[in-house]
């Protein structure tokens, strides 16, 4: 567990950058510090392991004070994550994972085979622990970054805005991957983002700083997005919040209808020219391909997100609107095509949601 108790980090001749922080996280968790530019954020993050010393107040990890350690080691015993990586350009990938452990005494040998392990680990192929960092696109070097950082095996690890650097695309594949290491290693996670929808994503829990380095709100994303704290919050989660709530309301009521398929096979597909509806095209093991209808004169139409069961209503309602037929393309758990869902049937759940959320204000 980590411990904030009265922190205050006061610069010379400003206002403070972090104001009487009191929180705890707890172990094993993903923890989202969030709010605007100059909230203290960072700051709180970089004090958990001095490279930010606190004017007044105490912070503890796993019941040690932290000033009792000696600042490089207390440094080596935690992953750090940064924005670019941080990667050192003139060694290679699996010399900078190896950095830490080397620095702790670990044999080079030893080093760099726990390197090679956490290539796999990370999602990276092996063939790229002989290149160099510039050799590397921006995702691939921040995968290298977060292995880097798991290479001492810590039981805490600090991320200050990894993410941000890298297109949409990668961005959201790396918060995937993060989320399916943490279930895999149960790290204890401290992360920092300026993007509430990310922080709703990743986080067990979530700070949100405010001006003047103030805690606003310190709790779980579902609660921050159904009743935020004040006015400030509201603000800063912005007016979508109901949408974005969603994403934690589970679909159990989205039925789930046939719909007529298309097999293709070596040749393709042909379709019925005297039909108009939409017709899904499945390969011969039931998976969806896309979709087709005679005014497409044949050619494959991309069929959106995928929904399966259990899933989110925020989900629900990305499949249906991603689909160019209307209709989202429900799937198993080997991604079987189990039939179609409705937008207006998911609309309607998504109102009676709302109507329920209201009703316990």
């Amino acid at each position: 567990m980590i411990e904030f108790k009265s922190v205050t980090k006061q610069y010379q001749g400003g206002h403070p950058a972090v104001d009487q922080l009191t929180m705890s996280i707890g172990n094993g968790s993903i923890t989202v510090f969030v709010g605007p530019s100059g909230c203290g954020k960072t700051t709180s993050l970089r004090m958990i392991n001095r490279m930010v010393e606190p004017t007044s107040g105490a912070i503890t990890v796993a019941g040690k004070d932290v000033t009792s350690v000696p600042a490089a080691e207390l440094r080596r015993s935690m992953g750090y994550v940064m924005q670019s990586s941080g990667l050192m350009p003139h060694r290679s990938v699996l010399d900078n994972i190896a950095t830490v452990p080397r620095l702790n005494g670990v044999p080079k040998a030893q080093a760099r085979k726990r390197a090679e392990e956490l290539l796999d680990v990370v999602g990276l192929a092996s063939a790229l622990g002989r290149r160099y960092p510039s050799q590397l696109s921006g995702g691939q070097q921040q995968r290298v970054g977060v292995a880097r950082a798991l290479a001492a095996d810590p039981p805490v690890l600090l991320m200050d805005e990894p993410f941000s650097a890298v297109d949409p695309v990668v961005r959201e594949e790396l918060q995937q991957e993060l989320l399916r290491l943490q279930k895999d290693l149960a790290k204890t996670i401290v992360f920092v983002t300026h993007d509430i929808d990310e922080a709703t994503i990743l986080g067990d829990k979530v700070a949100v700083f405010g001006l003047g380095g103030r805690l606003a709100q310190y709790a779980t994303p579902e609660e921050i997005l159904r009743a935020p704290a004040n006015d400030f919050v509201a603000s800063f989660v912005g007016r979508d919040r109901g949408f974005r709530h969603l994403g934690f309301t589970v679909s159990d009521g989205v039925a789930i209808h046939p719909v007529p398929t298309l097999t293709a096979g070596d040749s393709g597909f042909s379709v019925d020219p005297a039909g108009s509806e939409w017709q899904l095209v499945v390969d011969a093991d039931m998976r969806p391909l896309g979709w087709a209808n005679p005014a497409t004169d044949g050619d494959l139409i991309p069929g959106g997100s995928l929904f399966r069961p259990g899933d989110t209503l925020r989900r629900a309602l990305d499949a249906a609107l991603s689909s160019p037929s209307g209709l989202g393309v429900a799937v198993d758990s080997d991604a079987r095509l189990l039939g179609v869902i409705r937008a207006q049937e998911v609309l309607a759940l998504i109102e009676d949601a709302r109507r329920l959320r209201q009703a316990a204000l």
